[in-house]
């Protein structure tokens, strides 16, 4: 990755993190275990999924391409 990249996701991994730290409740989130648990938790329910139909709407894509000739 270039360090242009780099700094790119850099920034929008900071403003994710913002964003799922906002709808996180501190309270629940007073020992590493427990903030372990609320970010894996936001990252399969919000992330992950996200990244998921990013990457197969992508892959798609040249399929179809290739099926319309």
């Amino acid at each position: 990755m270039t360090p242009e990249k780099t700094a790119q996701l850099k920034t929008h991994l900071d403003a994710i993190a913002q964003l799922l730290y906002e709808e996180s409740d501190p309270a629940t989130m007073q020992t590493l275990e427990e903030i372990e648990m609320t970010v894996r938790g936001q990252i399969q329910t919000h992330v992950g999924p996200e990244l998921g139909h990013f990457l197969s709407a992508r892959l798609a894509a040249p399929s179809q391409a290739v099926s319309d000739i």
